[in-house]
């Protein structure tokens, strides 16, 4: 080739005097600046805004990496790449070489969230199945292990392609964080910035792996499947009731007023109501108290030898708003009934054996 050609071709070359990027859109985190048929000028100008990293890639070995700032590229700013170039102080010709950009800034709003719940053991109630969600935020903390790890060379790597693997790793991580944070399932509730910082401080070393670091980890909250949250329920219901005999009297105490509207008017009807309602009281006691703590059963005393009664004079015919000794009333609904009735005929409602 002969002196004008290879002067012809060199004019015809391009020469990059000024590398910069300006991100178009939001989640964009590596975009490789295009260098097809392009050379860098020795002496071009580099340029990385706030919340960018660039990083110079010589034939597949990454090289040097920039912060923000403005920079004069030459063998003094170069010094990685001048090695791997074998470049001498005179250097003074174009060369090419990858750049590639990264977003350094925050990745917020990152959600997370267990689509299928999490078994962990809990030193209270034993293994338990766990929902939970909330947000978290990281960005690009290490650009050639990112490079290395996650990016590579594609032209240009987006946040969307990154959350999956994040999530993923969350939630996998999960089950040993609540395990190792030691607090209660019930506590947890109260404790939500502590079980965040726990399940943080687990993930930020894996978070590094990839070049990124964690900056935020908020618990929105937790719970547990429909099924489990029944039992619990229940299981706080029985706490809350506590001592079972004297809820009973305090069950039975509230049929008082029912059993007081019996048929029958002034002291009498009350008098029977209030009967009633003490005889079903200490009936439901005694047979709580009786299955906690059977008592051996006392041979019957026969009965005592019939006397004859003695005359009685006549007196005035009882009140017809009064029950008959062989009668007595529905503690329920108010109707008069056989005394021997276990049952009443009106409503149904099971009586107390006074």
């Amino acid at each position: 080739m002969s002196i004008g050609d290879t002067l012809k071709n060199f004019i015809g070359k391009q020469f990059i005097d000024v590398i910069q990027w300006t991100e178009p859109e939001d989640g964009i985190l590596a975009w490789r600046y295009p260098m097809q048929d392009l050379e860098i000028q020795n002496g071009a100008k580099l340029t990385v805004r706030e919340s960018q990293a660039a990083m110079f890639v010589n034939e597949g070995q990454a090289a040097d990496i920039f912060g923000p700032g403005l920079y004069t590229l030459n063998t003094q700013t170069l010094p990685v790449l001048t090695y791997l170039k074998n470049w001498d102080k005179l250097f003074q010709s174009p060369f090419k070489s990858d750049v590639y950009y990264f977003s350094t800034r925050q990745q917020v709003n990152q959600k997370w969230g267990t689509s299928q719940p999490v078994t962990i053991r809990d030193k209270e109630f034993g293994a338990i199945r766990l929902r939970g969600f909330g947000i978290y935020s990281w960005h690009i903390e290490n650009p050639k292990q990112f490079h290395l790890k996650v990016s590579g060379t594609r032209d240009i790597y987006r946040t969307a392609e990154f959350e999956g693997q994040l999530r993923n790793t969350i939630i996998s991580r999960m089950s040993d964080a609540f395990a190792e944070s030691k607090i209660p399932f019930l506590d947890m509730a109260a404790n939500m910035v502590e079980v965040g910082e726990v399940i943080k401080t687990a993930l930020t070393p894996v978070f590094a792996g990839f070049g990124v670091a964690l900056d935020t980890f908020v618990v929105e909250n937790l719970s547990l499947p429909e099924e489990l949250q029944k039992r619990l329920d229940e299981r706080i219901g029985m706490n809350m009731i506590g001592n079972m005999q004297q809820y009973t009297q305090y069950q039975a105490a509230q049929s008082l007023p029912i059993a007081a509207a019996n048929e029958g008017s002034g002291m009498a009807g009350l008098g029977v109501g209030l009967g009633a309602g003490v005889g079903l009281a200490q009936t439901m006691a005694g047979a709580f108290t009786g299955a906690m703590n059977p008592q051996p059963t006392a041979p019957a005393t026969p009965p005592a030898p019939a006397t004859p009664a003695a005359p009685t004079t006549p007196t005035a015919a009882p009140s017809a708003t009064a029950a008959a000794p062989d009668t007595k009333f529905c503690f329920n609904c108010g109707a008069k009934i056989p005394r021997a009735s276990k049952f009443c005929g009106e409503c149904g409602t099971a009586q107390p054996q006074v």
